[in-house]
């Protein structure tokens, strides 16, 4: 079978799975009333079932280990879903009662830790600063978006979107594409549940391990010397939760802590649905994916066009 073909059967498999067993995650959930309570942090109205990332997540890493085997990357990917499955176990357990924030970030360093020791590529920085510093900066990177994947997913929706729009993006630019395609199947089967109004939400067990693999094509994405599609594909994400936590930090205020400050929040507050302001985020990772298309040839003019459109998406949502 062909590398494509490979990546179509795999993806399409992984849509229906997850479909079917984050349906089945809802019922378990349901069962034993693990539900999200609304408070004045929320977005929401009403108890829901937390946690049906589990179904997206078994779903994707099954997929993702068929790929390893049916190809030659069996170790890094083993590594890496292996890796994912200890921060889905973690995660969950910090779904079920509070686990303080550093055993958390503690686990989220090693498994980054153990997914550079097996990534393939050249320097994400390009060779501009040593090997050690570019090794530091990339796991960086990678816990950063770890966690600004799970502070983003705060409405119905647009965790799934963006998820689905970042693998679909990574395919069309080159990254891996079986893998790229897993997620973002993964991603739309988990929103037949998740799409406003939500029957349940993707809980810490599924947004922080989908960050981490993301993050991990992201940046075998700029090993392969292709930084700034690396860069603009989740450029919004990037940029909301950057410049919100940014601002809480400079306050002085706990930025781990729950709130409803980020700009696509904003535009809920203001009286956008959340499908409304998913789909928004949507159009705009459109755009993102064709400048990530021009800056594989022209890398500075397609930064420039990902900064002025994820801009003025911001702008937008303020002021709804």
């Amino acid at each position: 079978m062909s590398d494509a073909w490979l990546a179509l059967v795999l993806a399409a498999v992984t849509l229906a799975t997850s479909w079917i067993a984050t349906g089945q995650v809802l019922v378990w959930l349901q069962q034993r009333q693990i539900v999200d309570t609304p408070n004045h942090r929320s977005s929401h109205t009403r108890a829901t079932p937390r946690g049906g990332g589990i179904g997206l997540l078994a779903a994707a890493l099954t997929a993702l280990l068929a790929f390893a085997l049916a190809t030659s990357t069996l170790m890094p990917w083993l590594v890496l879903t292996a890796a994912a499955a200890g921060l889905a176990i973690v995660s969950w357990r910090d779904d079920l009662g509070h686990i303080p924030a550093r055993w958390r970030l503690l686990a989220q360093a090693a498994a980054v830790a153990a997914g550079l020791a097996v990534l393939d590529g050249g320097p994400v920085l390009q060779g501009l600063v040593p090997d050690w510093l570019d090794l530091v900066a990339a796991g960086l990177a990678w816990v950063w978006f770890v966690n600004l994947t799970n502070f983003m997913d705060g409405i119905d929706g647009i965790t799934g979107v963006e998820a689905a729009s970042i693998g679909i993006g990574l395919a069309l630019v080159g990254a891996p594409a079986a893998p790229a395609l897993i997620m973002a199947a993964a991603a739309l089967g988990f929103l037949r549940w998740n799409w406003h109004p939500a029957r349940l939400f993707m809980g810490d067990v599924g947004s922080v391990p989908l960050g981490y693999l993301l993050g991990a094509l992201l940046l075998l994405l700029a090993k392969s010397g292709h930084w700034a599609p690396a860069l603009i594909l989740p450029a919004y994400y990037l940029a909301d939760a950057t410049w919100t936590l940014g601002r809480r930090l400079l306050q002085g205020r706990r930025v781990w802590e729950a709130h409803r400050e980020h700009f696509y929040q904003r535009a809920v507050q203001r009286g956008w649905s959340h499908g409304r302001v998913a789909l928004a985020v949507g159009l705009v990772n459109v755009g993102l994916a064709l400048l990530a298309l021009v800056a594989l040839s022209h890398p500075w003019p397609a930064l420039a066009g990902a900064a002025v459109l994820v801009g003025a998406a911001m702008l937008r949502f303020a002021r709804a």
